[in-house]
């Protein structure tokens, strides 16, 4: 009997085992980097880096801006002679030559949606962005918003919790800045799991320009910033994306707007909006945040006074994205809070910083 007990307690804790790996492999899928893309984007526009509502009245567009495409107004008809009456004819004795017409409205766009109808149905607007006779998106150009100021190289550490799981999560930002170059990466971990992202590029007065980013977890997927042809191609094989001015990835977004606020904070009113093309190991999406009120956090490393961003979900499975940045952080984020359109959540929560060389 005693041996019977002791097959059944083995095997008892085996099926607990295993379920605890289960959860943990589930627990960083389902953790802050995992970002989904919203079920339905509009067509991409070039980085806002502030718009407050309502809107102001649109102003001209400046000298070489692109635009798709310009339709002229059709020239005015002569005048039909009189019934009974022929007009003269030319001095040549030639007929008049017919004035050309230009295209209707409708046929201006025939190629982009030409070019729509036949991409996938789940084509993203980047995608169609580049299909052939598309008009080109807007590429890199000087952005308003100043972002020179770049956080200090920091190591940043944090508790992240889950409503679904008993137990905590591990976090680990860790930034640095070399000349005119850097590099990001975010862990997360449970258990000896570990989910890892990183991004490396260049720094620009306007902050950060991505040239590379990873996902990994089990395997590595990555984007590739290509300047030169103004896109961004993906190790996963799926579709390339243009490359719209300000574009960042899923990482460096977080340190880019800290640039941002910590260069111009008084640009960014309650109530204003930053929307940034922002590019995860397959697909890009177009992220749009609204700053919030300041907040006092009471956090594990301790309180930390914070400016929430939010960015709302606009389809029925979005996420809602909520970020706090710390001027105490260099206005890196203090916490990250996601939450599912089924009210499940992480929280990603600062724990301690330590400074790096």
């Amino acid at each position: 009997m005693a041996g019977v007990n002791s097959v059944f307690s083995f095997k008892v804790m085996a099926a607990i085992t295993v379920a605890v790996l289960w959860a943990h492999l589930a627990a960083l899928q389902a953790s802050p980097m995992a970002l989904r893309p919203s079920q339905a984007e509009p067509a991409p526009r070039a980085f806002i880096t502030r718009s407050i509502e309502p809107v102001a009245p649109q102003m001209a567009a400046p000298a070489g801006a692109h635009t798709a495409a310009t339709v002229a107004p059709p020239p005015r008809q002569p005048a039909q002679p009189s019934a009974g009456r022929s007009a003269p004819p030319p001095a040549s004795g030639r007929a008049p030559a017919a004035t050309p017409m230009p295209p209707p409205l409708e046929a201006v766009s025939r190629q982009a949606q030409d070019a729509a109808a036949q991409a996938p149905p789940d084509a993203s607007a980047d995608q169609l962005a580049l299909a052939p006779g598309a008009p080109p998106p807007p590429r890199d150009s000087t952005l308003a918003a100043a972002a020179d100021k770049l956080p200090g190289s920091v190591h940043l550490k944090y508790q992240v919790l889950a409503n679904k799981f008993p137990y905590r999560l591990n976090a680990d930002l860790l930034w640095q800045q070399t000349g005119d170059q850097y590099a990001a990466r975010l862990e997360i971990s449970a258990f000896g799991q570990a989910r890892v992202q990183t991004s490396r590029g260049q720094i620009t007065p306007q902050g950060l320009a991505p040239l590379r980013f990873s996902d990994k977890f089990r395997s590595e997927v990555a984007a590739h910033f290509n300047r030169a042809q103004g896109k961004v191609t993906f190790s996963a094989n799926t579709p390339d994306v243009a490359l719209l001015a300000g574009a960042q990835d899923r990482l460096s977004v977080l340190v880019q707007l800290a640039a941002m606020f910590a260069s111009a904070p008084q640009s960014y009113p309650r109530g204003s909006t930053i929307t940034i093309q922002t590019i995860g190991p397959r697909a890009a999406d177009l992220w749009r945040f609204t700053v919030g009120e300041p907040e006092a956090l009471a956090l594990p490393g301790g309180p930390q006074a914070t400016l929430k961003l939010l960015r709302n979900p606009r389809e029925a499975f979005d996420q809602k994205v909520e970020l706090w940045l710390a001027p105490a952080l260099d206005y890196l984020p203090a916490r990250i809070r996601i939450t599912e359109s089924n009210g499940d959540y992480v929280d990603q929560q600062w724990l301690v910083t330590e400074p790096q060389t």
